[in-house]
Parts: C-alpha cells; structure tokens; sequence
C-alpha cells in the first residue's frame, strides 16, 4: 500500500483485487462485502498455524518502528477506529518492554503481553474467516530529470490546489475514510480523472516544475502507481527514491476485471505479470485500458531509509501488512496464515510460493485494500520481489495481538 498508493498510503493501494473478479452473479460471493463489519473472537496462540516454526525475531525491527511512533503519541488517544484496540497507553506499555527484551525471546513476549483474536468479517448469510490476500512490492523504473528520448512518461508531484479530508474529523463514524478534490467557488469539486491527468501531459515542458523525473515506460509509471513506490536508475547515474505523496480522489478499479470483461483473459489468467504483458503487446490499446482506473497517484522523493507505509514509517520486507485503515489501526501485530499449496484462490503458477505463516505488522494500506479480513504483504525491492508479488493471489486468515491490558466482550 507506500502501497503507500497504498493511497492514502492509499499503498499507497496500492494492490490488485485481481481475484475479487467475479465470474457470475449466480456465484456465491467467496468473500465477505467490503462494508461486513469486523468481529473479534478470543483464540489461544497454540491455534496459530505454524506459530511455533516462524522465526518471530524477524518482525523486531518492524515492531519496533510502529513502537517507536506510539510512543510518541498521548496515552489516553484512542490507537485503533473502536475500543477494541484500546488506547495508547494500553500499547506503550509492551512497546516499553519491547526495549528490554532480547530477540530470542520475542515469541514469551508476545505471549506474556497480548491476547489473540481471531479475524472475521461478519454478514447476514455468516461469517467469512477467509479473505483475499495479494502483494506489492518496491518498483524500479529507468527515468531522467528532463524530457527527451525515450523519456516521456511523468512522475507527478502533488498538485497544490488538492485538498485531501479526513472525514474522521468531521464524524466518528467515518474514521479512516478520506476524500480528495479541489475547492471551486467554496466547494469542494472532484479531482481529475486519470484520464483527464494523462491528456494534460503533451503540454508539459521538457523541465516542468509539477514533474518529479521522467521515466521511459508507461506500463511501469503505472504499476509504480499501484505498487505506491520505487526507485527510479537515473539517466545521469543518480538513484531517486519515489513514494506516494497524495491521490485524485477517485477509486481504483482492478484493470484486471476490465480485461476479463473484454474477453481478453479469464479470471485464473488474470495476474501481474499477465496484464503487464498484455499492456506491452498492445500500445495501441494500454492508455485506454489503464485509464479505466481513474485513480492517479502523485509522488514525493523520499529521503532516508524507505519505502514509507501509511503509518509513516518504513517498511519491512516480508513483516508488513497493508490493510483497510478504516477498520483496522496501523501498528497492531498480527499473525497471517494465507497462500501455498491448497488454497482456493492461488492459481497453479502461484502455489511456487510457500505459505505464508509468520507475525506480521499492519503498516499499509491501499486503494484496493478494502474488508474486514483483506490484506496485501509488502515483499521488498527486486526482481524476485516483484514476481512474488505478482504471483500472490491467495485466500488466507489473521489474527491480531491486542494488549492483554484491553478488555472487551469478543463476539
């Protein structure tokens, strides 16, 4: 989400909800609506799948920067959208002990500090423990600092005149949600669309200020919207760190379901690497297909160690999770059991990828990353990253660590 299109990391959404295609109304839906509410259910950690063969001291250094925030924050702020996470105060007591405890014993830690409660998105036709999970990982694209060449596409900044509202602060009931547009005449009108973004690009100069580089693919400059952030190999021998800075406002939409709707692929030859090839087969076709999203994401240089989640802080490769803010805070750790062999979703390419069971932390999220069990795992920079990420479409589970020090009555 970085992927933080994972707007808002959006991450920064930046996702694929490729598998959330549906084939027929006449198909039950496999997964629970986006808006089902979220219900926690107390659950003992020796349910965990695979709990005792993950190496938990991997999620260290990821704790410890969601630690690192929390403990700036004012104790009796509330940390998640309801009381069921409890308060900050209720967090920076682990995140305190944290400090003093030693990598070999990270998994008595978790234990002796928080419960487990098991993920479920709640409807009327019962309750869906399962949900889809997909990846992103860090971009690399080839770019210059001015417009010649091969290098044509822009990387935008954000647009001064783009307000973005955190309807959180208008009505408790619109936690996490967002909306973005400009003011005209004192109202707050929708932004552009891609579309309508991409049409302005012939009149741009060859130096343009609102442009961050130019790189030398189209195809790339969009997956690097989804994906929410990359490196960019410079033409002059630099390296420039790019991440998601704002969005348009509009909704992503899954290219992916359009192609399908075209007949130009079935829903188990959908993936990233499937769309990818056919947007380069098909120039003449690939602006109009990926304008289809018009969701358009604007980015930033980011200095320092990154890429940046929504939660501000760095990501971890293979530790942290991009989920829907509007139901679940940033920083809880959670225990993720999806993909591999047997699952339901996976197609035969995907199931090279080993299951995945491992203590993650909720760090991100994305455009595309909606529901109340829905997650998106960062897998890093590289061409490995990427195929892995491209390959991830799995129906999988969590279960989040919450203070022992909360206490409510889980349904």
């Amino acid at each position: 989400m970085m992927k933080n299109m994972r707007p808002f990391s959006l991450v920064l959404v930046l996702s694929f909800a490729l598998a959330a295609c549906g084939t027929g109304p006449e198909e039950p839906p496999r997964f629970a609506p986006d808006d089902a509410p979220l219900v926690l259910r107390a659950a003992d950690v020796s349910a965990l799948p695979g709990w005792n063969d993950d190496d938990v001291a991997q999620v260290l250094p990821a704790l410890q920067k969601s630690c690192a925030r929390i403990a700036k924050a004012a104790p009796d702020k509330a940390f998640g959208v309801d009381a069921r996470f409890g308060t900050m105060a209720d967090w920076q007591a682990p995140c305190q002990a944290l400090a003093q405890t030693p990598p070999v014993d990270m998994r008595a830690f978790m234990v002796q500090w928080f419960n487990v409660y098991a993920a479920v998105a709640a409807t009327d036709r019962g309750d869906h423990e399962n949900g889809l999970f997909t990846g992103y990982y860090e971009a690399s694209l080839n770019g210059s600092r001015t417009r010649h060449g091969p290098y044509q596409t822009p990387l935008r900044v954000r647009p001064t005149d783009l307000v973005m509202v955190d309807l959180g602060q208008f009505r408790d009931s619109l936690k996490g949600q967002r909306i973005a547009g400009r003011v005209v005449d004192g109202n707050l009108k929708p932004f552009e669309t891609r579309g309508q973004i991409e049409a302005q690009t012939p009149a741009l100069q060859d130096d343009d200020a609102t442009v961050l580089a130019w790189v030398d693919n189209p195809v790339d400059a969009f997956f690097l919207q989804i994906q929410g952030s990359g490196r960019v190999q410079m033409d002059d021998g630099s390296v420039l760190q790019v991440g998601y800075a704002a969005q348009n406002g509009h909704p992503y939409t899954a290219i992916g379901r359009e192609l399908i709707k075209r007949g130009a692929m079935t829903k188990d030859e959908v993936s990233m690497q499937s769309i990818r090839a056919w947007l380069e087969a098909h120039p003449d076709q690939a602006d109009d297909l990926m304008n289809v999203n018009a969701s358009y994401v604007y980015f930033q240089l980011i200095e320092g160690e990154g890429p940046l989640g929504g939660e501000n802080i760095a990501l971890t490769a293979g530790r942290s999770l991009a989920i829907d803010r509007s139901k679940i805070p940033y920083g809880v750790p959670l225990w993720l059991d999806a993909g591999g062999p047997g699952s339901d979703v996976v197609s035969d390419a995907a199931t090279t990828i080993p299951p995945i069971r491992r203590l993650m932390m909720a760090q991100d999220t994305g455009g595309a990353i909606r529901g109340a069990v829905r997650g998106d795992v960062y897998f890093g920079y590289g061409d490995a990253a990427e195929h892995n990420a491209g390959l991830m479409k799995s129906d999988g589970r969590y279960w989040f660590f919450i203070p022992k020090s909360v206490t409510f009555d889980p349904q």
